[in-house]
């Protein structure tokens, strides 16, 4: 039998995260624990937990999701487990607010990755909840940024936030899963790392489980998830996050990771300035705004 393990991240960048943030992190992962300390599986455990950061409000995912640059939210997601490396995504979605729930049901079906087009129709069939319209706030901020002539660049540049988890059951098995809503402001029909497995998810129970947030378009270039994942072949999970950092680092990416190896050591790593994050085992629940920095 395996020690349960469950770790989520709420994204990473320059911006220090809101003590309502963190406080939603901590909710996240007491309440998502308990399905593993309760034998559930580790794929249960990382639905549950990215749908109550989707549904929270507080994170660029599902509810609380950037507006792009035409005032619609598209949400991406992807999911993945490790024992038959089953995996689903789902890329730019309209109108539903857990784009997780909808990874997860692709998983069972003979396509694995869908855009909002058929992504959309299942959604509907399978009763997913809607996203309502954006509020006041959302709206001012994205005039704002139109007002300065177009995308938010700056915000590129420094904030990229996402929400993700991974797990290790009581069985022996590893998922991973994100969720995100994209960059501020950003052009429709940009597509980051988040729905893309290999780059913003991967697991695989001979090897390990990683989450991936930041600049999607450096993670995307690297396929930095299946990277950590490979390097836990002969590593731990803080060696191997630390080993893809250094290269990252050394072609100017901004990056952080949630990572957790098969024997149920984990890390949580970024080269930015925060990242909000935790961790959740039979020892209790750990949530900082920031973890091991790689400069």
């Amino acid at each position: 039998m395996n020690r349960p393990v469950l770790l989520c991240h709420g994204g990473a960048g320059s911006k220090k995260p809101l003590k309502a943030a963190l406080s939603g992190l901590e909710k996240t992962l007491a309440k998502s624990f308990k399905l593993l300390d309760d034998g559930g599986s580790a794929l249960d455990a990382v639905t549950s937990a990215i749908v109550h950061m989707e549904n929270s409000g507080l994170y660029n995912a599902g509810k609380g999701a950037n507006l792009q640059l035409d005032g619609i939210r598209r949400l991406d997601a992807s999911i993945m487990e490790g024992n038959s490396l089953q995996a689903g995504a789902v890329i730019g979605l309209e109108g539903f607010a857990n784009p997780i729930l909808l990874s997860r049901l692709v998983m069972d079906m003979a396509h694995k990755v869908f855009t909002n087009l058929g992504a959309a129709k299942i959604a509907e069939a399978e009763k997913i909840a809607r996203l309502g319209p954006p509020n006041e706030r959302s709206l001012k901020r994205l005039d704002r940024a139109m007002a300065k002539g177009g995308p938010a660049l700056e915000l590129y540049r420094k904030y990229f936030s996402t929400v993700g988890a991974i797990a290790l059951d009581s069985s022996g098995c590893l998922a991973a899963g994100s969720s995100t809503g994209g960059v501020f402001a950003m052009l429709p029909g940009r597509v980051g790392d988040t729905p893309l497995i290999g780059s913003g998810v991967y697991a695989d129970n001979s090897l390990g489980a990683v989450a991936c947030t930041g600049r999607g378009e450096d993670i995307l270039r690297l396929c930095l998830a299946k990277e950590v994942c490979m390097n836990m072949k002969n590593r731990s999970a803080e060696d191997a996050s630390y080993l893809s950092f250094k290269r990252a680092l050394s072609l100017g990416f901004q990056a952080g990771i949630l990572a957790l190896d098969r024997k149920g050591r984990w890390s949580i790593t970024h080269t930015t300035a925060h990242m909000p994050a935790g961790a959740a085992s039979k020892e209790g629940v750990i949530v900082r705004d920031r973890f091991r920095r790689v400069e």
